[in-house]
């Protein structure tokens, strides 16, 4: 797999960034295919980003639970709560945890399930057109700073791929899903997270 070429001067500085993307997948992160994924419809636009949380069991960090959530494989007899989720078929393209880490599950090529009934702008049916990143953590805890980092670097690294994200197009699920879904939650810093990319 050879990196992309493409190289792009970012919003707000002055340095050329390469890309490390590749055939939809960012180089960088480790690589689990999720079959809760499709076709992108049309010319596979992507225009938006879509920023969530998630911990399993709830309020709970750490393990591969949302590995196994997002791969079909989680066991509903583990954790009441897995009883209720289990059968969801739902992914992301990335997901970050707190040490940072990034697991890419769908290419940004193909459509990650993780929106649900949603719009924006006048536009339903995010999934079509948005890249969905999940961080570890809840609505009323503070992310970390190995997060924030992570999160800032993937997001420069896809403006470079995508040039119709901007600042508009950084939204939390909560934006797309309003009265259905509140992440990231007040805990997120938004100013800190656009100001990391630029804006």
């Amino acid at each position: 797999m050879q990196v992309m070429q493409v190289m792009q001067v970012m919003p707000g500085t002055k340095s050329v960034v390469p890309s490390l993307i590749d055939d939809g997948w960012l180089l960088t992160a480790r690589q689990v295919l999720s079959p809760n994924r499709s076709s992108r419809p049309g010319n596979g636009e992507v225009s938006l980003l879509v920023v969530h949380n998630i911990s399993l069991p709830p309020d709970s960090f750490g393990g591969d639970y949302v590995e196994q959530l997002f791969c079909n494989r989680l066991d509903p007899g583990e954790h009441p709560y897995f009883a209720e989720i289990a059968a969801l078929e739902v992914s992301a393209h990335l997901f970050i945890d707190r040490q940072g880490q990034v697991t890419q599950f769908v290419p940004f090529t193909e459509k990650a399930w993780h929106a649900g009934q949603s719009s924006f702008a006048g536009r339903d049916n995010c999934n079509d057109y948005s890249i969905g990143i999940e961080l570890e953590g809840t609505d009323d805890t503070a992310y970390t700073e190995a997060q924030y980092q992570a999160l800032a670097a993937v997001t420069r690294q896809l403006m470079t791929v995508y040039p119709s994200l901007n600042r508009a197009s950084l939204v939390g699920h909560c934006d797309v899903a309003p009265g259905r879904k509140t992440d990231p939650g007040a805990s997120f810093d938004w100013p800190r997270y656009l100001a990391s990319v630029g804006f």
